[in-house]
């Protein structure tokens, strides 16, 4: 099998086409949009089954077994796992809240330790502590 591993842009784990140039980001193999020029990412053969279709590099395995996302929505900051196990928690081994992020404990679901910067000051309480509307 060919190893079909790149870095996206971010960083981000991502697809190798044919072409051995252009890098498709996990969360956009198998979305029905061929992003490859032969439409390799969307081929029955890799997304015929998924998530076990899928090389092992594109999967992150939630803490609850039965669920899993993208590798490249792993540590984005949202919570795509259910269960912040994609953002918290050896599993994700993410690094702590980058300069957009307000380190606080959220309010909303959508967030697990962190929230964008730009929801700072806005009026509206995002972490429990009220920190992103006094400090951040």
């Amino acid at each position: 099998p060919v190893n079909r591993f790149c870095a996206a842009s971010n960083n981000r784990t991502g697809f190798l086409c044919d072409d051995k140039v252009t890098c498709v980001p996990a969360s956009q193999v198998c979305n029905t949009v061929s992003n490859c020029r032969s439409g390799e990412d969307e081929r029955e053969e890799l997304c015929g089954d998924l998530p076990r279709s899928l090389p092992g590099h594109l999967v992150f395995r939630c803490s609850n077994r039965a669920y899993w996302v993208y590798a490249d929505q792993r540590c984005n900051g949202m919570n795509d796992c259910g269960d912040c196990s994609d953002e918290t928690g050896s599993l994700a081994a993410c690094p702590p809240c980058g300069s957009e992020w307000w380190n606080c404990s959220p309010v909303l679901y959508e967030y697990c330790s962190c929230i964008p910067r730009r929801l700072c000051q806005d009026g509206i309480q995002h972490c429990h502590s009220w920190s992103d509307e006094y400090i951040c």
